[in-house]
This record gives structure tokens, C-alpha cells and sequence, in this order.
């Protein structure tokens, strides 16, 4: 009961003192602390941590999946599909 009286207050603190935005180290890594905390939860996650890795520094690391955005992947393949992709309403049978 303490850890959620704890977390409660935590929250109800940074409504009123934040503005609240996504912070993507929370909602897209899979642990994020100290950095003996990631390094242990990526070594018991074993082949299920394969392909990501331990980042940050400060006091703050997390354990995520390094991304790459698709733009530079596909951008030669989807030109081609976005002079496909459309319709004109005067053209529709």
C-alpha cells in the first residue's frame, strides 16, 4: 500500500507543477532506473531482450529497442505507391 500511496502522490505532484506530455523513455522502453536495474532485467528477459539495448547516462538508463525510421527505408518505394494511391471523385464509375 506505501508503493502505490507513494506513486499516487508522485502523479498528482507532476499534474499540478508539469505540463504533462509523453516522455518516450516511460512509454516505449521496457525498464527503465538505475542502470544495475536495466542491465539485471535485461539479463532475466534473456532472448526476449535480443536486439535491444541498455541507454542513457545521468543516473537514468533504459532498456528499449533502438529504433530507425522507416522514411529513410521505404521513401524510394512508397513515391511510387502514393501516384497510385488516389482517386479523383470525377473519375469513380
Amino acid at each position: 500500500m506505501v508503493w502505490q500511496e507513494a506513486y499516487r502522490e508522485r502523479v498528482q505532484e507532476a499534474c499540478l507543477t508539469q505540463s504533462i506530455v509523453r516522455e518516450s523513455k516511460w512509454t516505449e522502453s521496457i525498464a527503465v532506473g538505475s542502470k544495475e536495474f536495466v542491465e539485471d532485467t535485461k539479463d532475466r528477459l534473456g532472448m526476449k531482450a535480443c536486439g535491444r539495448e541498455v541507454i542513457g547516462g545521468d543516473g537514468t538508463y533504459q532498456l528499449r529497442e533502438v529504433s530507425e525510421p522507416y522514411g529513410r527505408i521505404f521513401d524510394s518505394q512508397n513515391d511510387d505507391l502514393r501516384l497510385e494511391n488516389r482517386y479523383f471523385w470525377n473519375d469513380i464509375s
